[in-house]
């Protein structure tokens, strides 16, 4: 029975670096290349759609007198601005119904008392309106 070879190994650092350092540059110089051949053929290909689009492209966009974003924004600031003063109407009736002696006596003035102050919504701030007035 032949015996097995032996493999041995031996290990040249310099050799190695020089070798994963060419490695290196082969693969950038691939990628490179690769890159300057897309960009030549790409405008070719490009082309025929780019004439295609160019008169939507060149159509001018219609000028406006007077820009409309801070418009935009003026109005969503008073919006917040109407919201904010309602919500603070409504918190001082609920305060005002909170605090007068005939409400103490009334269940669903209570309840709606209680339900707006655990979870506020839109609908217990107007059971509260309506049932503690």
């Amino acid at each position: 029975m032949p015996r097995a070879r032996e493999l041995k190994i031996t290990l040249k650092p310099v050799q190695l670096i020089l070798c994963v350092a060419l490695g290196l540059w082969l693969g950038a110089v691939a990628i490179a290349l690769s890159l300057w051949l897309g960009l030549r053929l790409l405008p070719e290909q490009v082309q025929p759609v780019a004439q295609a689009l160019a008169p939507a492209i060149a159509r001018p966009a219609p000028a406006t007198a007077t820009p409309e974003p801070p418009q935009d924004a003026q109005a969503q600031m008073f919006e917040r601005y109407k919201d904010i003063l309602h919500k603070q109407e409504l918190q001082q009736a609920s305060e005002a119904a909170q605090g007068n002696p005939r409400n103490l006596n009334n269940p669903k003035c209570q309840f709606w008392l209680q339900q707006n102050r655990t979870a506020p919504t839109d609908k217990s701030q107007a059971n509260v309106l309506e049932f503690c007035y």
